[in-house]
């Protein structure tokens, strides 16, 4: 039995995985042999759906409308094959959760092209519904974001908030639209005890006041002032929450050691188009002219995402294959390449070209079979333009490639690092030797094993790549946590050559 916000979900679920398949309801009746006046009801959440029905309809898709029920979603993995083809890179899960929430601060309608349909975009879109946001999908993958004339924080769903992370960004935009409301606490990956007081700090600045308690941030906006915010700590998200704090405050504000990430430039370059003067941006040091009232009709392009696209390099590393990785956001990148390129690995870069954002430098790069070796030095990540933090776990299945003992060093999270034991169960040579570091030597003979995916996105990741690599048959439990930040991964990896079949249980 579904309740009624269940079964609307599902509906809701249902209708875009049919308008993206370019399905009628028609069509999706004949294949589910029932009625159209059925699948009408479906779609408009009318009915209740038996585990029986979620599956044939997540088997005509080959998606995880299953996900919405108490079952979960696994993968059986035939490795070991060479992979090959052409795979582009989708618009980034950092990116687009920004926007979303960034779009708050735009009085008219916003326009988002390309979303990918993941799970952390869908949460932070419950999340927008459930207080008063009319939230739409419109030519498979575009959302249009229409703002109410009064936000209800009150009927937040608690549920979706919980889930994702990104629930956090939406205190800058927020403190413009309530004199007073409170936020729950963040969710998203499990990585240890992750601060919010990097936020809570700039925002203070700007004349901000937070309490908080067991659960929730209580927010209270008396007058909000233009300042100069020197970061806590040079955050992605935090960068950003400054940026949209400040950007309808009248006056110039400095935000100073700030992240230059890929992210919170893309943000910028919105923010710009809305009509918000900034320098700086891509630096360290940025200033926001804040302008009152925003309320401007925009259709906005987010950037790539790099991050996908190191999957997809180190895929190929991993694999020993050659693929074409297309529209790759080649400045968050090259340290990544650098790093590859002295391992052994063999590439070609194409000349960079323009993002439809008019700002992202992309390429597409070719990969070769290759042989790999260890690096002397340790590779470990750091804020932007060092080596990205996400990018950081695609290296330990490289490693097991790589002739020699390869020391990755990840200082940022304290239980990530613990994660990638995980690859010892198929195989890998590696060693935990404190909390954020690991010794993998290589070159080993990965083999295949279940395992159940950690709570994690990138972790997750380098499971499943890991297992490509592997010999014979690996079954990925519950992939969720793959599922927040990558759209349809086992089609788009079927397409090169991998064997994935999606399975369902309860």
């Amino acid at each position: 039995m579904n309740t009624p916000s269940e079964a609307a979900k599902i509906g809701r679920r249902i209708t875009e995985y049919r308008e993206q398949a370019g399905m009628t309801q028609q069509d999706l009746a004949k294949a589910l042999r029932t009625s159209q006046s059925a699948v009408a009801r479906m779609e408009a959440g009318e009915q209740n759906f038996s585990a029986r029905t979620l599956s044939k309809i997540s088997k005509i898709f080959n998606r995880e409308i299953i996900t919405l029920s108490d079952e979960t979603t696994d993968f059986r993995i035939e490795g070991g094959r060479k992979l090959s083809g052409t795979v582009t890179t989708n618009t980034s899960k950092n990116i687009d959760v920004a926007l979303l929430c960034a779009s708050l601060l735009n009085r008219n309608k916003t326009i988002l092209k390309r979303m990918p349909r993941i799970e952390e975009v869908y949460r932070v879109i419950e999340v927008l519904e459930s207080i008063g946001v009319k939230v739409k999908w419109a030519n498979g993958n575009d959302v249009e974001i229409i703002p109410p004339k009064k936000l209800s924080p009150e009927k937040i769903n608690l549920e979706a908030a919980m889930k994702t992370r990104s629930v956090i960004l939406l205190l800058g935009p927020l403190i413009h639209l309530l004199p007073r409301f409170r936020l729950p606490h963040p969710g998203g990956c499990k990585l240890g005890k992750r601060t919010v007081r990097p936020h809570l700090f700039a925002l203070q600045k700007l004349g901000v006041k937070i309490k908080t308690d067991d659960d929730y941030y209580n927010v209270r906006i008396d007058t909000l002032r233009p300042a100069e915010i020197v970061l806590y700590e040079s955050g992605d998200t935090t960068t950003e929450n400054a940026i949209m704090a400040a950007a309808k405050v009248p006056g110039k504000t400095v935000i100073k050691f700030a992240s230059a990430n890929y992210m919170g430039q893309d943000l910028c370059w919105f923010l710009t188009q809305l009509g918000i003067k900034m320098e700086g941006v891509g630096t360290t040091t940025i200033t926001v002219y804040g302008k009152p009232d925003i309320n401007k009709p925009i259709t906005y392009y987010p950037s790539e995402d790099p991050i996908e696209s190191m999957l997809f390099l180190s895929l190929a590393a991993t694999t020993n294959s050659s693929l074409v990785i297309k529209r790759c956001p080649i400045d968050f990148l090259e340290l990544e390449l650098l790093k590859l390129e002295k391992m052994g690995l063999r590439f070609k870069v194409s000349k960079k070209y323009k993002a439809r954002n008019g700002a992202t430098n992309l390429v597409d790069i070719k990969t070769f079979p290759s042989k790999l070796r260890a690096l002397e030095e340790k590779i470990y990540a750091r804020p932007f333009p060092g080596l990205n933090s996400d990018n950081l776990p695609f290296f330990v299945p490289v490693a097991t490639r790589a002739e020699g003992q390869t020391l990755i060093h990840d200082w940022m999270y304290e239980d990530r690092a613990i994660y990638y034991l995980d690859l010892a169960k198929l195989g890998a040579d590696i060693i935990l030797a404190d909390p954020h570091r690991v010794y993998v030597s290589g070159p080993t003979k990965l083999t295949g094993t279940e395992i159940i995916c950690p709570p994690a996105l990138r972790p997750a990741a380098i499971i499943l790549i890991a297992m490509l690599a592997a010999s014979g048959t690996s079954i990925l439990r519950n992939i969720y946590s793959i599922s927040r930040g990558y759209e349809d991964l086992a089609n788009r990896l079927n397409k090169l050559g991998a064997r994935i079949k999606i399975l369902r249980s309860l």
